[in-house]
C-alpha cells in the first residue's frame, strides 16, 4: 500500500515538472520573440503583431482592458495626462525602454514611458498592468499640437489599462481619480516655481496673456526663516491644515483660500515669509501693484486669469487702495463725475471675499504693510485677512537663526552681549543680516555686530529725542495759535462793546 501511494507522488511531481518546464519553455519562447520582435520590426509592424497576440489571449481571459486616449476629441484627455505623470514615477529596473524630457520651465527632468512598455501597479492590493500603444499615422493634414512634426507625420497615443473585470467599479470610482490626484501632486512638487507680474501691453487680450513670468529662485524656507519661533510654527500649521480642507471649505459654503495681512516696519522679512510659503507649498507667486490699475473690470480680469494653488501678493496696501478709494470717495462728495469701475476698496473686497471669489480655488491672498493702523477696518475683518502676523524688530531668538544661516554657529561667547543689545533697542533682521554678510570670519563679523548695534542704540536715542522735542515745538506752537485767537476773539468782542453808532 505504501508501495502505490509512493509511485503516485513520484507521477504527480513528474507531471509537475513537466508542467512547469513547459510553461517556462513557453514564457522563455515568448520573451525571446518579444524581444527580437522589439528590437527588429518596424513600429508599425510591432503594434500590428502585439495587438494581435493581445486580442487572441483576450478572448479566453476573464480580463477587462480600458483604453485611454491621448484627445479626446480635439481636447486633451485629463486622465491620460494623469497617467502618463503617475507611470513616470512606477518605472522599474524591469523597464528597458522610457523617455526623458526637460521642459525650459521646469526644474527637474521628466520620465515617461516609451511605446509597446508595460508597467505593473499595484492599488489596494489589486494588479493593474498598464501598456503604452502608439500608432503611427500618415497624414499632411492632422495637426497635434504636442507635436511639432504632425503636419507631415503624426503618432496617435493611448494607454491600454488591464485588470479583472471584477474590478471594473474599482477602477473607475477609486484608481482613476486616485491617479489624478497623485499626478497633480507630483507636477506641483517638481515644478519651476514661478512670480508673475502684470503685462499691461496684454492686459485686454488672451487672459493667459494678461500675466507674464519668469522663474522664481528664491532661496527662503521655513528651516532659514528668521521669524520668531512660535510664529513660523503657526504659520507652518495653518498652511498645512489650509491645503488639506478642501472638503471643508466646500461644506460650509465658503471659497477655498486664506488672507494674510503682514504688518510691521521694514525690513523685517515680509518678502522672506512670502518666498518661503511659496517655496513650502509650491505655489507660484502672483505680484499685483493695484496703483497702475485704473478700472475694477481690470482688477476683475486680472484675478480670474490666475492659476489655482497660487499667492496673490499686493505689498503696500495702505498705499495704494486707501488713496483711491478716498479719492473715489471726494468725487461723490463733490458731486463730480465718478465711475463705478473705478478701482476702490469696495471693488478689492468684492474680490476678496463677494462672488468673484469662488473664480479659482486653493489660493493664498497676502496683504503686505507698514502701517496697520491706516488700513480700513473693513479689510481687517475676518474672512478677508484671516491672520494677521506682526513682522517684528529682531529678537534673541532672530538673531540666533541669522547666526546660524550665515556662519552656521549656534552659540558663542558675544551672544550674550548681543542678545542685550538687541533687547536694549530697535534693529531690523535685514539691518543684522547685512552686519553678519559683511565678513566671512566669525570673530570679526561679530564683533562689527556688537559696536552696530551700540552706535544703533545711539542714533534712535538721538532720533528719539528729536521726535519728542518736534512735538513739543508743534504743541506749544498749536497752543500759541489758540493763544492768539483767543486773544483776537476778545478784541473783536471790545470792538463790538464800544461801537458809538449802535442801530
Amino acid at each position: 500500500m505504501a508501495f502505490f501511494s509512493s509511485s503516485s507522488a513520484e507521477n504527480n511531481l513528474a507531471t509537475a515538472k513537466t508542467v512547469l518546464s513547459a510553461a517556462a519553455s513557453v514564457a522563455a519562447t515568448a520573451m525571446v520573440v518579444r524581444s527580437v520582435a522589439q528590437d527588429f520590426l518596424p513600429g508599425d509592424i510591432q503594434e500590428y503583431f502585439f495587438s494581435g497576440i493581445r486580442s487572441f489571449l483576450n478572448r479566453f481571459s476573464s480580463q477587462m482592458t480600458m483604453v485611454i486616449d491621448e484627445f479626446d476629441g480635439l481636447v486633451n484627455n485629463q486622465i491620460y495626462e494623469a497617467a502618463e505623470t503617475y507611470l513616470g514615477s512606477k518605472v522599474t529596473p524591469n523597464t528597458r525602454r522610457i523617455k526623458v524630457s526637460k521642459p525650459d520651465m521646469e526644474k527637474n527632468f521628466t520620465i515617461t514611458m516609451e511605446s509597446n512598455e508595460e508597467i505593473v501597479d499595484v492599488f489596494n492590493g489589486v494588479k493593474f498592468n498598464w501598456v503604452l500603444i502608439c500608432r503611427q499615422v500618415e497624414s499632411r493634414n492632422f495637426h497635434n499640437p504636442r507635436d511639432l512634426n504632425s503636419t507631415l507625420r503624426s503618432e496617435v497615443r493611448s494607454f491600454e489599462l488591464t485588470f479583472h473585470k471584477k474590478h471594473k467599479d474599482l477602477v473607475l470610482k477609486s484608481y482613476l481619480p486616485f491617479i489624478i490626484k497623485e499626478s497633480k501632486s507630483m507636477k506641483q512638487e517638481t515644478k519651476a516655481l514661478r512670480i508673475f507680474t502684470v503685462d499691461y501691453q496684454n492686459m485686454y487680450g488672451n487672459l493667459n496673456d494678461a500675466w507674464v513670468a519668469t522663474n522664481l529662485d528664491h532661496p527662503s524656507t521655513f528651516e532659514t526663516l528668521a521669524l520668531d519661533p512660535e510664529i513660523k510654527n503657526f504659520v507652518l500649521q495653518d498652511l498645512q491644515r489650509f491645503v488639506k480642507r478642501k472638503e471643508y471649505y466646500r461644506k460650509v459654503g465658503k471659497a477655498w483660500k486664506r488672507g494674510y495681512l503682514l504688518y510691521g516696519p521694514p525690513g523685517t522679512g515680509k518678502s522672506s515669509l512670502i518666498a518661503a510659503m511659496a517655496n513650502y507649498l509650491h505655489f507660484d507667486i502672483y505680484d499685483l501693484e493695484l496703483t497702475e490699475l485704473q478700472y475694477n473690470s481690470e482688477l476683475r480680469r486680472l484675478l480670474i486669469g490666475m492659476a489655482n494653488r497660487s499667492i496673490l501678493v499686493v505689498e503696500d496696501i495702505d498705499c495704494t487702495i486707501e488713496f483711491q478709494h478716498r479719492m473715489a470717495e471726494s468725487r461723490v462728495a463733490t458731486g463730480s463725475s465718478t465711475s463705478d469701475k473705478q478701482v476702490t476698496l469696495s471693488g478689492l473686497l468684492n474680490f476678496i471675499d463677494g462672488l468673484w471669489s469662488s473664480c479659482g480655488d486653493e489660493r493664498i491672498i497676502v496683504f503686505t504693510t507698514n502701517h496697520k493702523e491706516k488700513l480700513d477696518p473693513a479689510l481687517l475683518r475676518p474672512g478677508r485677512m484671516d491672520v494677521h502676523i506682526h513682522m517684528s524688530y529682531c529678537t534673541p531668538s532672530i538673531f540666533r537663526q541669522l547666526a546660524f544661516n550665515y556662519h552656521g554657529i549656534e552659540d558663542h561667547f558675544l551672544f550674550r552681549d548681543i542678545d542685550e543689545a538687541i533687547q536694549a533697542t530697535q534693529v531690523t533682521p535685514a539691518e543684522v543680516a547685512e552686519q553678519l554678510l559683511k565678513s566671512n570670519d566669525m570673530e570679526t563679523s561679530l564683533g562689527d555686530l556688537v559696536d552696530f548695534l551700540k552706535r544703533k542704540k545711539i542714533e534712535n536715542e538721538e532720533l528719539e529725542a528729536k521726535k519728542r522735542e518736534a512735538e513739543a515745538k508743534e504743541k506749544q506752537e498749536q497752543g500759541k495759535q489758540q493763544t492768539d485767537g483767543d486773544k483776537k476773539l476778545d478784541d473783536d468782542e471790545k470792538v463790538v462793546a464800544v461801537d458809538p453808532n449802535p442801530e
